[in-house]
């Protein structure tokens, strides 16, 4: 058994015990994995591929809604639902409310990878600050739509099901949605991971180094950045009802489009940790998600001037992030190693 077989092992044998003996913090723990997959997400095409997307928490804001109202329309009217606020339609019983989220989750993840296929052909053309202003508008414009959309409760915001109490022996709602996000960050890594090192990975990073030069060689950029957009949106928009449900209420803005938090955190994440690299993202949203909960239980009426100082100390004092102050500091070790003069074989 090699060395990363044992570290993965002891990271899914704590992932799986650690909403178990941490049980009054299972939302919490459910949130750090959800941050992790924010941050792999982008990372694949801020730091993989070069491109600063602003827009990716449109994909997860479509999975929200698309979930909710499939869950939803099992069972009643969606616009009568929306119109009582979901307070006067009943509740899903056990095997409704599974159905309905099996469901929403793949069609929440279906509709994701085709917007991102419809709209990435056309905005993946763009470059630079362009490429990040226009995907910052998809976000914004998004949230505008859903909520004046009456249909799904406009800017009164939507309500999902309760966690039906028949399915308390699942372990609990928070319980069962923890595991739905630490089976969606694994699944999202270890994809990542294996695109990376695969022809696609050196196509993407190719497009990051220099992207004229990868169209003179031949390289379809334009199909490989919507491919690449695809992927994220799938993993957003599977992670987006799940969500949803755990908090038990759907506000347009500050909880599906919420650019402003989950859009900025999860390039701040990325960053963070160190962008270009699949355990970066991981580092970075881990120690964000921590140090937020710190500020959140012991500054409150301050948190949010110590996260603006955060962002302000991750910009500046960590422009190439953790893991790359780890390969500065220690090059033989985290990947980076320079030939020594007669030691080449």
């Amino acid at each position: 058994m090699n060395n990363n077989m044992i570290k993965y092992g002891v990271i899914g044998i704590a992932g799986i015990l650690a909403p178990i003996v941490f049980a009054n913090f299972q939302v919490q723990l459910g949130f750090l994995w959800l941050m992790i997959l924010f941050a792999l997400t982008w990372d694949t095409q801020g730091g993989q591929m070069g491109y600063n997307s602003f827009g990716n928490i449109l994909f997860f804001g479509l999975g929200m809604y698309v979930c909710a109202t499939v869950q939803i329309g099992l069972v009643y009217d969606v616009g009568e639902y929306t119109a009582a606020a979901g307070l006067n339609s009943g509740k899903l019983n056990g095997e409704q409310y599974l159905t309905g989220l099996a469901l929403g989750m793949g069609a929440a993840a279906v509709v994701g990878v085709v917007v991102a296929a419809l709209i990435g052909s056309g905005i993946l053309g763009l470059r630079g600050h362009y490429f990040a202003i226009g995907t910052l508008g998809l976000g914004i414009a998004f949230g505008e739509i859903f909520a004046g959309w009456d249909y799904v409760g406009a800017g009164s915001g939507l309500a999902p099901p309760p966690f039906p109490d028949e399915l308390d022996f699942l372990g609990g709602r928070n319980l069962f949605f923890y595991y739905i996000f630490f089976a969606l960050a694994v699944a999202a890594f270890f994809t990542l991971k294996k695109l990376y090192a695969s022809r696609f990975g050196l196509a993407i990073n190719a497009i990051r180094d220099d992207e004229d030069k990868a169209e003179a060689m031949g390289l379809r950029t334009v199909r490989y950045k919507t491919i690449s957009w695809c992927v994220s949106a799938f993993f957003l928009a599977l992670a987006g009802g799940p969500l949803g449900m755990l908090v038990g209420f759907i506000d347009p803005r500050e909880t599906a489009f919420a650019g402003v938090t989950f859009g900025i955190w999860m390039v701040l994440m990325a960053i963070l940790g160190g962008k270009g690299t699949i355990w970066g993202p991981v580092i970075g949203a881990a120690i964000f998600h921590v140090t937020q909960e710190f500020f959140w239980s012991f500054l409150l009426g301050w948190q949010r001037v110590a996260m603006g100082v955060l962002i302000v100390v991750i910009v500046v004092f960590f422009p190439r992030g953790i893991m790359g102050w780890l390969r500065d500091t220690w090059p033989d070790r985290f990947g980076e190693t320079v030939d020594q003069e007669g030691g080449a074989s």
